[in-house]
């Protein structure tokens, strides 16, 4: 009898046991969200910033363009939106290599390594920003070959040319700042951002309200913050702000040079296929009718978008810098679960921005353009900004598991399958062929491209083997292993 009272109390205190350790579970997992949210905001919260107040510098130059006029502002949009920004795209995601490299390597104590690492990207960028430069020289005739107006042309030409400083500068600054934020140096690199931000938007009222001067001046004075940006880095890896590893220039650079060339390549075209499909959208709009007020609408409308776009991408490199130390530390579930918190967390923030840019998108309008029809044919296009901003809160966070993970060369061909061989003919086909007009265009490029896109990577991410990627990308081995897996 004292036996089946016994089992009856065990039975009647189980389902308590049960809320006990649940609670628990609860607990723990709260508390690991809690820590690894501290982990990436860590790198997060500055990256964000950063990101912001460098693109900050190139919305301050065209928003000052537009209220020099209509032209200016077309051009300016130009010449910094597409030819800029197809270098930017080439040099970040070659650099981006330095993000799998030098986050593995760091997770795994190989310290020294980091500086060799960021020796070779600069040798990499150096031969690739030479092969790049002709893009600068021949803006116009490029431009009137694909159709666009003389006058925008001509004028973008020009100030394409006063924008080389600025090619020159990436070569050096990317790769720096991927060495630093590897190694958490993220204070670092959001004060130099804030000297160099700062420095621009005073440099351009300086210009245009106190010297009366055109968009040529406006332009080439914003090379000097740049300089400052790479002065500052460069002065703080040089003279003793990472002995741990920056130990002098060193000729072991030159060794694996090649199998370092081919990561790279990888990554670049990961990145580029990305960059430079909105680089599409804006020259296949450059050949409809009306095109000026077309070009100048989603310009301001891709402008609040990348604006955007800077929170995601930020933790775009948080999530590899997170996946590729835990990876490296040979920590498969922490990988994991770094990429579950990001995901979580970029989606939150993109609801929000999404709110706040679709409430206020009228007044976010003005500050880049004072004409109605413009502000007009914006709100038009919002719907279509609010989507893509939904879409930027995961996609950029899986392909920073993809760059953590060394994933780069699947995801070079996921993009270019679901970007140009769906997204660009059904962007072509809704706008010229169904005249749907710019609206046309750009939902094509949405639902053909980045859609397909954050499908795809969330499927591999969800079926990731992540034990297995800890084997597969042990820091000591990683490059060998994707020559030859890859090539």
């Amino acid at each position: 009898m004292s036996s089946d009272k016994a089992l009856a109390s065990d039975e009647a205190n189980h389902p308590l046991l049960e809320d006990h350790i649940n609670g628990q579970e609860r607990e723990h997992l709260v508390r690991r969200v809690w820590i690894e949210s501290k982990k990436l905001w860590i790198i997060c919260g500055p990256a964000i910033f950063n990101r912001v107040a460098n693109f900050s510098m190139f919305v301050i130059t065209q928003a000052f363009a537009g209220h020099l006029g209509d032209l200016e502002l077309a051009a300016t949009s130009i010449a910094i939106n597409v030819i800029l920004g197809l270098d930017f795209g080439i040099l970040l995601g070659m650099s981006s290599a330095l993000d799998t490299l030098c986050g593995q390597a760091f997770g795994a104590k190989k310290y020294s390594m980091l500086g060799i690492y960021l020796q070779r990207s600069w040798l990499v960028l150096f031969i690739t920003g030479v092969v790049i430069l002709p893009l600068f020289l021949f803006v116009t005739p490029i431009l009137k070959f694909i159709g666009q107006s003389p006058e925008i042309a001509e004028l973008t030409g020009v100030i394409s040319l006063w924008l080389i400083p600025t090619h020159l500068a990436y070569i050096i600054y990317l790769p720096l700042h991927f060495f630093l934020q590897s190694q958490l140096k993220n204070n670092v690199i959001a004060l130099v951002s804030l000297l160099g931000l700062l420095l621009h938007a005073f440099l351009c009222w300086l210009v245009v309200t106190k010297f009366h001067v055109g968009v040529i001046a406006l332009v080439a004075f914003g090379n000097f913050a740049w300089l400052v940006l790479v002065l500052g880095y460069f002065g703080y890896v040089i003279y003793g702000g990472c002995t741990l590893t920056w130990t002098g220039f060193s000729m072991e650079a030159f060794s694996g040079l090649w199998e370092f060339a081919k990561l790279s390549t990888s990554s670049g075209i990961m990145t580029c296929l990305e960059v430079w499909y909105d680089k599409a959208l804006m020259l296949m709009t450059g050949n409809l009718q009306n095109a000026k007020t077309s070009i100048e609408a989603l310009t301001i409308c891709l402008t609040i978008n990348i604006w955007e776009l800077m929170f995601p991408l930020s933790f775009f490199a948080a999530t590899g810098v997170r996946v590729a130390n835990e990876l490296g530390a040979g920590n498969g579930k922490g990988a994991k679960f770094a990429a579950i918190v990001s995901v979580v967390t970029s989606i939150i923030l993109s609801i929000f921005f999404w709110l706040l840019i679709m409430i206020f998108r009228d007044q976010l309008a003005y500050i880049f353009s004072s004409s109605e029809v413009v502000i007009k044919e914006v709100n038009k296009l919002s719907p279509f900004l609010g989507v893509t901003i939904l879409l930027n809160s995961v996609q950029p966070v899986l392909s920073g598991v993809a760059v953590g993970s060394g994933w780069q060369q699947y995801v070079a061909f996921i993009n270019l399958g679901s970007y140009y061989l769906i997204g660009l003919p059904l962007g072509y086909l809704l706008g010229f062929v169904f005249d749907l007009g710019v609206q046309g265009v750009w939902a094509g490029l949405i639902f053909g491209g980045p859609a397909i896109q954050t499908l795809i990577l969330a499927w591999i991410t969800a079926r990731c083997d992540w034990d297995r990627e800890v084997h597969k990308n042990k820091f000591y081995s990683f490059v060998n292993i994707f020559a030859s897996a890859y090539y």
